[in-house]
């Protein structure tokens, strides 16, 4: 049977840009994805055409060089995810800014322009990418701190050049992650306590079977998680999930 995903991957090296590590390249069915790792949540996709920023923060010198976003999503209203500063400075002329209804909430009236509200469960075509609002939540810290409570932030599946992208945002291993299929690429966070541990993010990928698997967001209190760890538990579970490991705390 013809492999239905092929790739080449540049390793991780310092682009023309020092604060940047360079991206890789995955051949599609019908074209190519190029992930551009920014810095913990955020990461440059561009896929059918069309460039698409995820949760960018940290101002607008750290996109320099990268070609403006036709659309971009926010996944939830947590500093590491949403700066209305950096969004200011990086949305062109008609790109579509695709977010929660909590994330919405906090954008100044100027800003909301071009914004397209999904909640949990909702699918839209965006320029040409289809968008699933996925949930995303864990248990809260407290009674009084529900750090990531469910319904408000969104994980995303995106349908780009034939498959299918998973940006998990902050969650836990849970239900509605463990039981998504066809996922070709995912990005999959683990940080205490904000998120999940290693082993845990790990039992997940290994229900949900993506063709390959971006370790990211792993940077918690205690420092950054240890994602060999994930990548050994991944692939000794099932050698069919390829795990790439990137520096996204480089710059």
């Amino acid at each position: 049977m013809k492999a239905l995903l092929t790739f080449s991957f540049a390793f991780a090296m310092y682009s023309a840009n020092a604060q940047r590590i360079s991206a890789d390249t995955i051949v599609l069915s019908k074209g190519t994805l190029i992930v551009q790792p920014i810095n913990h949540a955020s990461v440059v996709l561009t896929a059918a055409g069309k460039t698409i920023y995820v949760d960018p923060v940290g101002g607008a010198t750290k996109y320099q060089g990268l070609a403006a976003p036709d659309i971009i999503l926010v996944t939830d209203i947590h500093g590491d995810h949403f700066d209305p500063a950096t969004l200011q400075a990086i949305r062109k002329s008609g790109t579509v800014l695709v977010v929660p209804q909590a994330v919405a909430d906090k954008l100044a009236d100027a800003d909301k322009t071009g914004v397209l509200i999904l909640h949990n469960g909702d699918t839209k075509d965006v320029s040409g990418i289809g968008v699933a609002a996925i949930p995303m939540y864990n248990l809260p810290a407290s009674a009084t701190d529900p750090r990531h409570p469910k319904g408000r932030g969104n994980g995303y599946v995106l349908s780009a050049g034939g498959k299918k992208i998973y940006l998990s945002g902050d969650t836990q291993g849970i239900p509605e992650m463990r039981a998504l299929t066809g996922i070709d690429v995912a990005f999959v966070c683990m940080n205490l306590p904000y998120t999940m541990d290693v082993y845990e993010a790990a039992d997940a990928v290994l229900a949900f079977k993506p063709r390959i698997v971006y370790p990211y967001h792993y940077r918690g209190q205690g420092g950054f998680s240890d994602v060999s760890a994930f990548k050994a538990k991944v692939e000794a579970g099932n050698k069919g999930i390829e795990v790439r490991l990137r520096n996204w705390y480089a710059g």
